[in-house]
């Protein structure tokens, strides 16, 4: 196991503990969590889905949503010219946000990076190198005109702290469940903003209360910009785990944005013999 406290599963079982509390303290109070945080600057938050073929993205666009992320690293058979397809796909309606999950050297993404540049509408760059190589993304968000995003995999404020403090990134993408929960989110926002950093919430394949923490952080924080939303989080299969199958009422998705819950705490019920049938005892 990993030493100390600050990293790992430590922090992923802290933020769970302090999801809860967060939810318990707002129906305690009669108040939902972003109240609770300070208020809310918005009332929704846009969304962006996967989108990974020209297809895929044009549909995206139709549904009405005006951001899509595709993956992109060297084991990509169809090269750079497929993500220039896809831009051109999505042209003035919307963006694309490229996520290369630590592919690349520093040579390697400089020079994915200035073709991206050449494209117009590229939202972001994420995880262009591994997270650990501190060293080297400040030379990559020099070098680009294409925002560097990066911080899924990052578990405490003091790292980010550094990586404002060296200028690694034009936008963060912490996760609630990773980064010690609520509380720690918060203060990752907040100190991204004193920075004049962006961040968006990381929102991978999670519970639908990390799915709903995500969203009362994002609308109390003014520099949140946009956040994982796709259909993922909309499932109603019975055999799916994630989303809104396990809720009572579901957290209200709609194509390219996500409505702030505004009953007490997260704003949401389990129904019991789902939460049971996800339960590890």
């Amino acid at each position: 196991r990993l030493r100390g406290y600050s990293t790992g599963f430590y922090t992923e079982s802290i933020a769970a503990i302090d999801i809860a509390l967060w939810d318990i303290l707002g129906k305690f109070t009669d108040l939902p969590v972003y109240q609770l945080l300070g208020g809310k600057y918005r009332d929704r938050i846009p969304t962006y889905q996967g989108a990974g073929t020209t297809e895929a993205a044009e549909k995206s666009m139709e549904e009405g949503f005006t951001a899509i992320k595709m993956g992109f690293n060297k084991s990509s058979t169809e090269g750079i010219d497929h993500v220039a397809k896809i831009s051109e796909v999505v042209g003035s309606r919307g963006q694309v946000m490229i996520d290369s999950l630590g592919a690349f050297k520093l040579h390697e993404a400089i020079s994915v990076g200035r073709k991206l540049d050449e494209m117009g509408n590229i939202g972001w760059f994420e995880d262009a190198l591994m997270p650990e190589d501190t060293m080297s993304y400040p030379i990559l968000a020099e070098a680009l005109d294409t925002a560097v995003c990066v911080g899924e995999t990052l578990s405490n404020r003091f790292q980010f702290r550094d990586l404002f403090m060296n200028r690694s990134a034009d936008v963060v993408n912490p996760d609630v469940s990773r980064a010690a929960g609520i509380t720690e989110c918060k203060r990752i926002a907040d100190m991204a903003d004193a920075f004049g950093v962006l961040w968006s919430p990381h929102v991978s394949t999670g519970l639908s209360p990390y799915v709903a923490a995500s969203i009362h952080l994002a609308v109390s924080t003014p520099n949140a910009v946009i956040m994982e939303g796709g259909n993922i989080h909309k499932a109603t299969d019975v055999g799916d785990s994630r989303g809104n199958v396990l809720l009572k009422e579901p957290i209200e998705f709609h194509p390219g944005y996500a409505v702030v819950p505004e009953k007490p705490g997260l704003g949401i019920e389990f129904i019991e013999n789902e939460l049971r049938r996800v339960t590890v005892n």
